[in-house]
Order: structure tokens, then sequence, then C-alpha cells
């Protein structure tokens, strides 16, 4: 059941009923659910000792984090004392502080009940008295309403920070505040459309933020930071999320290299909300020439397999991928922050079709980027052990047998990976191969129209 509680009482930031005010707040969020907040604010101080209450900030604030300085005179104003309040107000707090005490109930029915508060528990919002009548007891699923003349002491409604600070004058003073506070996380997302060729795609990157730290941000300066920065972090909160999205087709933001990070600026600024999402373009590219592949890995398994080797399993699917250059001459040449690449098509009537996605890692320029999309439907594979002999007690000898069928329109080039494993070495093959590493070969066949490719090879392995 939903109340509305009335509250006779206004909290400010103060010092001495001296309102903070905000002037800026700026944000550096790190895609790794977390942000470096910079909060500006002036705030009245009397010479001497001053009680600062600030709230308004993030509830996933870390407290050991929160620096606090002047910035109109650094040597006069002295932190002696920080405080984080966060036991925040509800209506079980609240009705526990006014045991014995006078409260109105207003209930569905449209009654009203003033008088002392007696007792409560999870079915009655309590037994209320009235002074010199009856004592009633009310449900919480009638009640509408509850009003409390004030908000006792020691309750808040916002998470708030707490300074005794010493000043060496009266003045008004323009302070920072910063601090980190975990619920704040972006991520790239991308939408890749590809040409009817299949020879290049146009890509559109978006940014997209996540603000669940408990507050929002308004007319915020945003910056985000793209990197591996090492942080021990925490859980996050758990809290419900509501979208907002914001397209423009214009890129909106500067980068930049940081330390061994990239540093991407928006060139205005923004609103973060509570527990909203906000998507706000990257970039735009029109034309990057691709190249579509075929990966055929046969083996289900990632160690030397001899057990039942007669009736081993096979993986029949054909992977296909997108392999791109990230090169200015190709038509990107960027620092691609990692982030989930969606893949569409456009089909003979004109309308997209989703064809894929998959996650690329920090990509910086002139690195090649490599989406793997699905399985090919129309080409199979097939893969055995068709020998096994033991030469010694350490080495052994195996034949492979791997068969492709293609029944695409076209013909196709199929690549083969096998796994080797000890010390090895290929000493009969039907086909060439190439060494990748040093358990990786590769077999680059072509597969014609409704065609069949037998590759077979013998290694010798020891160990």
């Amino acid at each position: 059941m939903k109340k509305s509680i009335f509250i006779v009482a206004i909290l400010t930031i103060s010092v001495s009923a001296q309102v903070m005010e905000k002037k800026q707040i700026s944000l550096t969020v790190y895609n790794q659910n977390f942000a470096l907040v910079r909060d500006v604010r002036t705030v009245q101080l009397k010479e001497g000792l001053n009680t600062v209450r600030c709230s308004d900030i993030a509830a996933q604030i870390e407290p050991a984090s929160v620096s606090f300085k002047s910035l109109t005179a650094p040597d006069r104003c002295l932190i002696l004392e920080q405080n984080f309040e966060y036991d925040l107000m509800n209506a079980d707090k609240l009705l526990k502080k006014y045991i014995d005490k006078k409260i109105k109930v207003m209930t569905k029915d449209n009654n009203t009940y003033s008088g002392l508060l007696s007792s409560y528990d999870e079915k009655y919002i309590c037994v209320v008295q009235q002074e010199n009548g009856p004592v009633y007891m009310l449900t919480r699923e009638n009640i509408r309403d509850i009003e409390f003349p004030l908000l006792p002491e020691g309750l808040i409604t916002k998470p708030t920070l707490v300074w005794n600070l010493s000043s060496a004058k009266t003045t008004q003073d323009t302070v920072e505040l910063g601090y980190i506070t975990g619920g704040l996380n972006w991520q790239a997302d991308y939408v890749a459309i590809v040409s009817k060729e299949d020879t290049y795609i146009s890509l559109n990157g978006w940014v997209t933020i996540d603000n669940r730290s408990g507050t929002d941000y308004e007319n915020a300066e945003l910056k985000l930071m793209a990197g591996d920065v090492r942080k021990i972090s925490e859980q996050p909160a758990t809290r419900t999320l509501m979208m907002e999205a914001k397209a423009s087709g214009a890129a909106q933001f500067e980068q930049k290299e940081f330390f061994e990070y990239h540093l991407y600026t928006l060139g205005r600024k923004t609103t973060l909300k509570n527990n909203q999402t906000k998507q706000i373009s990257l970039f735009s590219a029109p034309k990057i020439g691709i190249d579509k592949t075929y990966t055929y890995e046969g083996a289900l398994y990632r160690w030397y397999y001899y057990d039942n080797w007669q009736t081993q399993q096979s993986n029949k699917k054909v992977a296909v991928k997108i392999e791109l250059k990230n090169t200015e001459k190709n038509g990107l040449g960027i620092p691609l922050p990692r982030g989930k690449v969606r893949v569409y098509k456009t089909d003979t009537d004109g309308s997209m079709q989703f064809i894929g996605e998959d996650i690329i890692d920090h990509t910086p320029k002139d690195e090649k980027v490599i989406l793997s999309l699905g399985n090919a439907f129309d080409i199979a594979g097939e893969r055995k052990i068709t020998d096994h002999k033991k030469i010694a007690a350490n080495i052994f000898r195996d034949t492979y047998e791997i068969r492709l069928r293609n029944h695409k329109k076209e013909s196709v080039n199929v690549k083969i990976v096998e796994r080797q494993f000890g010390e090895w070495s290929i000493i009969q093959t039907s086909h060439p191969y190439e060494k990748r590493d040093s358990e990786t070969v590769e077999f680059n066949v072509m597969i014609p129209v409704d065609g069949e490719v037998i590759v077979t090879y013998t290694s010798e392995y020891k160990f």
C-alpha cells in the first residue's frame, strides 16, 4: 500500500541556517560502474567552528574518498571532522520516534484520528488513542495519510555529509567537494549496417550512460574514461531502471589520450537523472570496408583426446565473422571503447533485419576488429579421427579427416582451425597449412558451389 507522509520540517544544506548553494557539478564516469564527482558550492561561514550539512549527494558515495577544500582561501578554512549520515527516514522509523506522541491519521473512508500513538506493528498502523476518549486499532490497508508535526532529531531524508569546519573569519567561501560513487556506469553501443554485397558497413557509435547512484546531476559537465583502471569495487545496490534516449547525428565528444586511457569530453552540459539511462551520439562512420569470413573448428574439446576416438562427436557448425581494419584509410581510425556491436542488413523489400551481435574490447586505432555473428546455414562441417596409434610410451600418432560441404549459390573460402598438443609435428597433409602459434594451425580451403572438400592430415605428439 502506498502512503503519503507529511512532515512539517524543512531540510537544507546549511551552516547556521545558511544555504550551501550549488554552483557547478562535473562528472567523470568510468566504464567500471563508478564515477568521480566534482561539486562546487558556496557557503556562508562564521569565524570559529562551523557545522556544514551537505545533502544532494550520491547514495552510493564512498565516504573514504571524499575531499573538501576551499577554493576562495584554502589556508583559512580547515576541516576538523567528517561524518556520513545515511540512516534514511522511512515510515516505521518515524512511527518508532512518535510512540507516546501526538499524530494525525487520515483513513480511506474520510475519517481523521488525532491523538497519542500507543503502538504499531506490520498489520496495524498502531493503536491511536484519542485524548480522554476511546482507543482505535487502524489497519495499514485503510490508512490514506499520516501527518507528523515535525521531523524528529536524528532522521534524514537524503544521504548527508556533515563537516565540522574551522574558519579564520566570517566570510562567504566557494568550496569544492569531490568524491567517488558507485552506481554510475557507461558503455559504448554500436549499430552496424552491412551493405548489400557484404563488402562494407556503416557504423554508428553511441554512449549509453546508466545512473543508479541515488541522486540527480543537473546541468553537469560530463567526461567519460575508457580503459581498464584498477579499482577494488564493491557490489552495487539493485535499483529500478528507467530509460531515456537522446539521439544526435553529429559526434558530440572530444577524444584525447589521458595517462594510459582515453578520455571523452562532452562538448555541452547535460542532466543525468537518478535511475535513468541516457544515450548520446559518439561518432558516425558511413563506409568501412569489411571481409566476411567463415571459420570451422571441428573439435569439441580443448585437450588431447584419445579415449573412444572411433565414436567421438564433432562440431558441425561453420562460424561466420566480419573483420575490419580500424584505420583512417578504411573509413574509421579512431579508438573504440569496449561495447556491444549490433549488426543489421536490409533485405530485398527494404526492411532492416538483425543478423547478429558481438562485444568488442577497447580497440586502439590501426588494430583489427573481428565480429562473430553466428553460424552459416548452408555450410556444414564434419571432423573425425580416422586412425590412432601409440608409437611409444609417450608418443602418439593420429590421423584426422575434415569434410566441408557448401550448399550456397557461390563458392566460399573456409578457414579450418586445428589445435595441437604437447611437442607436435604434422608429418603428412593433403593441403597446405599455416602455423599460427605453438598450438594452432590453419588450413584455408575453397569449396565450390554444391561441392565438398576433404582435408586430411597426420600429427605426431610427444608428452
